[in-house]
């Protein structure tokens, strides 16, 4: 296992080398009017202190833009080793800092949400199996596909007309209350969390169905095995057939599903932090982007791709846990 696991970090370490010069090799090619136009911005600035073509050649050498590709990855990887990701053109902070400010907000976000779509979904995937053809297997199904069907704008604007604006529960959009500055501590915290409750519903409305599905016709096929139907003829319980037998073969596929969503816990949920006005990482990754913020866009994008290594890492290893067919050498 663990030489296993060293080899499969070092093949992750040099992906994300190659990533990581797909990144640069994009930024580096994008219009040069992008940092032409910030460091005129920079040197009309009061107090500026440098003029145009200073701040000019000095944003060039920040990322080795001035050194051609090859040579201008290494001084960005260089320093992107050493935690120097150099400072966000929207937000006029250190990028680190931003990301700081607002990752944390998606990441409660998508793991509240997360949680509670494996709670729904899973169990009604392997309900609606156990019951083939029968209502509850017909409305399961139905559900899911209006839950795949449905866009997150359209479920963002029923649940702020019903919740909002006809029953009074919820404010619009927003992370604080009117009265924030005057609660407690724990007042402020509860007051957060009451503005997380809709978006929270809208992600776990638009995810549930996907997983429903999935989990649904992964269980079918383990219950039609031979080895289920032999533990059935050998009069092995049926609550035992189905909760330890079927359901460990089915967590196999369900594995590679959610190690895939790692990355989404961190990566924020651009649509429905927009709808809601949270202030999270999806949301400044789609400023940034659409303001050519480029140190903030290659944090990002460098970031999510560690993620998503991560997350298949996790996925093989936990082959190990949940099939004991599975030996990884």
């Amino acid at each position: 296992m663990f030489k296993y696991t060293l080899r499969r970090i070092l093949y992750s370490v040099l992906i994300l080398f190659f990533v990581m010069f797909l990144v640069y090799l994009l930024m580096s090619n994008m219009p040069s009017g992008y940092i032409e136009q910030k460091a005129r911005e920079l040197a009309s600035r009061p107090g500026a202190g440098k003029s145009y073509s200073e701040w000019l050649e000095d944003l060039n050498a920040q990322y080795g833009m001035d050194k051609g590709v090859i040579r201008g990855y290494f001084v960005w990887l260089s320093n992107a080793i050493t935690g120097k990701w150099g400072d966000s053109w929207a937000w006029t902070k250190p990028v680190t800092q931003e990301f700081h400010e607002t990752v944390w907000f998606s990441f409660i976000l998508g793991l509240v949400s997360f949680i509670f779509e494996i709670i729904i979904a899973i169990p009604l995937g392997i309900t609606a199996a156990k019951k083939q053809y029968s209502f509850t297997d017909y409305f399961t199904s139905v559900i899911s596909m209006v839950c795949i069907s449905m866009p997150t704008f359209f479920i963002a604007t029923i649940l702020k007309y019903v919740f909002s604006v006809k029953l009074g529960w919820f404010d619009l959009s927003g992370m604080q209350g009117r009265n924030y500055m005057n609660l407690s501590r724990t007042g402020q915290i509860l007051d957060v969390a009451k503005h997380f409750i809709l978006p929270c519903i809208t992600i776990i409305i638009i995810s549930i169905g996907g997983l429903m599905r999935y989990t649904r016709t992964n269980m079918l096929e383990v219950l039609n095995a031979d080895y289920i139907r032999t533990a059935r003829a050998k009069g092995v319980p049926e609550k035992k057939v189905i909760n330890y037998h079927a359901f460990r073969n089915t967590l196999i596929p369900l594995v590679t599903t959610l190690g895939g969503s790692l990355p989404g816990l961190f990566a924020g949920a651009l649509i429905t932090e927009t709808l809601f006005s949270i202030r999270g990482i999806g949301y400044a990754s789609y400023s940034s982007m659409t303001q050519a913020d480029i140190p903030f866009t290659m944090f990002y994008l460098t970031f999510i791709s560690i993620l998503t290594l991560l997350g298949n890492l996790i996925s093989d290893l936990l082959y190990a846990v949940v099939d004991p067919r599975v030996r990884l050498s």
